[in-house]
């Protein structure tokens, strides 16, 4: 769910605990719509603050995780450097009600005076915004601005520009929970409609729920999340009154369990509650805060919406490259399939050369005996009236010849094809493994090296990135290391590993190269087994069940010449079943 007020009131009491009177040292903004502070803080020492104003998942936290910073920091990083290194923070609030987080700082101006500046994140969906305001609430700038009658801010009649003074979005027309008394909310409660459905009126009329916690205190309430107020009879109110006041309760008392809700070990949902209305079919993992909840969350969805954003040329020039090549080879294919039946056309030409005196210049088809037929039956042969009898069975014979040599030539393009074909899929999992920048620019030179990408810098003019594999470290202490792309997986097995280390890969299908650094040694059974869960982890098949994957020393894994980037040949190999895990993964990678 998206962090609803409540939620929101446990994270930010979370992060005043833990950030309070703590000093800025530095600022980062990794993605265009995340900023990153790194704190110093007398509670918990240094920490980083991720202020994500993502229209998809907006949220404030701290954060464990280390995220690629652009070469060169946007302008509204500088400006943030520029008002808040060196600043204090003097407190973090949060409107009553609302989905924004008010940061206050005490920093230094030019001139050295001491004045105040405030970062305020509005976590609202669709309309997420983070914005740097003044000590008199100015707007010095913001992630996105909006101009007057431009979306739906600007439809409200806001006006987020620089040097506008900052208003709070119109307050949406519910009613506060934690403003009215106990006989407010029973009015209130006692006028809903008999035919509402209570999740959907709880929504509507009560501010600061989500539609997660609606339906919890329904089902809380009265066993089942989807009745109306008429099926539940009168007494029935009070008890989801009841539920509203107690989960109030927790709020003021701030006596939140942050819950992560995952379905078929993937995570699913999250709220500051423990939820029960999936009964069995969810599971409920309790964490000890909101930040690492959140952390472990959004981890592998937002890797893949920084890669989407980023590698999105690199996605739409491997697919077109890749679409095109398959329709080539069904094409191609379907050529191949036609020339089949080349021997009739040479039997075609021996029966017109046998029946030259019955055939006549313009005629159209021949009648006659087939005499490759074993019951001698007859047959049609077309003919073209504008060529003599001998031009009409020497076509037939060139046609023939042209057939012959056709399967040939088709037979190695599709060969070159289906390899191309292969090397592009290759590409397309590459790219999903993606961490960063520095990994898209390395698969971007290598398609501009194969000829992929167009109109990219001279070689000698672009930087070369310098991104490095994944490392991992087994339970028994092995190195493993796995490559991200073909110009990594060629690095790792052709250039780094020695003859005696351990090669793995999936059995016919794309995923990356992993090598088993031995140091000379035999390698233990579980840290075989630890690197083929990774070799099938990064691979196509991490989605499935059990996967082969194929294992040898690398002396015997080879390059044949003029290869593809990636691509490798391999003899005296073994398999292993094995199953894809990411907690594995995590558990074991190095960072």
């Amino acid at each position: 769910m998206p962090l609803d007020a409540l939620c929101l009131s446990g994270v930010i009491h979370e992060l005043s605990g833990a950030l309070a009177g703590g000093r800025i040292d530095k600022i980062y903004q990794p993605g265009r719509d995340e900023v990153v502070l790194g704190l110093r803080s007398p509670q918990t020492g240094n920490v980083k603050l991720l202020l994500s104003a993502n229209q998809s998942h907006p949220r404030a936290q701290l954060t464990a995780l280390n995220r690629e910073n652009p070469d060169a920091p946007p302008m509204f990083c500088m400006l943030l450097r520029k008002h808040l290194t060196g600043g204090r923070l003097l407190a973090i609030s949060q409107p009553p009600m609302e989905r924004i987080v008010d940061l206050r700082f005490e920093a230094t101006n030019e001139l050295g005076d001491r004045v105040e500046r405030r970062l305020v994140l509005e976590a609202i969906s669709r309309r997420a915004n983070l914005l740097l305001l003044d000590g008199e609430g100015r707007i010095l700038d913001c992630i996105r601005r909006v101009d007057s009658g431009l979306g739906s801010a600007g439809v409200q009649g806001r006006i987020l520009q620089p040097g506008m003074f900052y208003r709070l979005p119109p307050a949406v027309e519910k009613a506060d929970p934690a403003a009215l008394s106990h006989e407010e909310l029973e009015g209130l409660f006692s006028a809903a409609p008999e035919g509402s459905r209570g999740s959907s009126w709880l929504l509507d009329t009560v501010g600061g729920l989500s539609p997660l916690i609606c339906r919890e205190l329904c089902f809380r309430a009265w066993g089942d999340d989807g009745l109306t107020f008429g099926e539940v009879g009168e007494s029935s109110r009070s008890a989801l009154l009841d539920q509203l006041e107690q989960l109030l309760t927790t709020v003021k008392q701030n006596t939140f369990i942050p819950t992560m809700l995952t379905r078929e070990e993937r995570p699913f949902d999250f709220s500051f509650i423990p939820i029960g209305q999936y009964h069995d079919s969810v599971k409920s993992i309790p964490f000890s805060a909101f930040s690492p909840l959140l952390d472990q969350f959004y981890e592998q969805k937002e890797q893949q919406e920084r890669v989407k954003q980023r590698g999105q040329d690199l996605i739409r020039a491997v697919t077109n490259a890749r679409d095109r090549t398959a329709r080539k080879i069904a094409h191609q294919e379907q050529e191949l399939a036609a020339t089949q039946n080349r021997e009739q056309l040479r039997q075609f030409g021996d029966i017109l050369t046998s029946n030259l005196h019955c055939m006549e210049r313009g005629m159209n088809c021949l009648h006659t005996v087939d005499f490759y037929d074993p019951e001698q039956r007859e047959v049609d042969i077309r003919l073209d009236p504008l060529l003599t009898p001998q031009q009409n069975a020497a076509k037939y014979y060139k046609e023939y010849n042209k057939a012959k040599t056709a399967e040939k030539m088709l037979t190695i393009q599709l060969t070159k094809g289906r390899t191309e074909l292969e090397y592009l899929n290759s590409v397309l999992e590459n790219i999903s493994l993606s961490e960063g920048e520095r990994d898209l620019r390395e698969i971007r030179q290598e398609l501009a090296g194969c000829g992929y990408l167009r109109g990219a810098k001279a070689k000698g003019q672009e930087k070369r990135a310098n991104s490095k594999p994944m490392e991992f470290r087994s339970s028994a202490g092995l190195r493993i290391s796995v490559g991200k792309n073909n110009t990594q997986n060629d690095l790792l097995t052709c250039k780094q590993a020695f003859k005696s280390d351990i090669w793995f890969h999936t059995q016919k299908i794309h995923g990356s190269h992993v090598i088993l650094w031995t140091e000379g040694k035999s390698p233990d059974a579980q840290s075989l087994n630890e690197a083929a869960c990774l070799a099938a982890w990064f691979s196509q098949g991490r989605d499935g069940g059990k996967v082969p994957v194929d294992y040898t020393p690398v002396k015997f894994v080879k390059k044949p010449a003029g290869a593809r980037p990636g691509m490798v040949v391999y003899t005296t190999y073994e398999t292993a079943w094995v199953a894809p895990d990411g907690e594995l993964a995590k558990r074991l990678r190095v960072k």
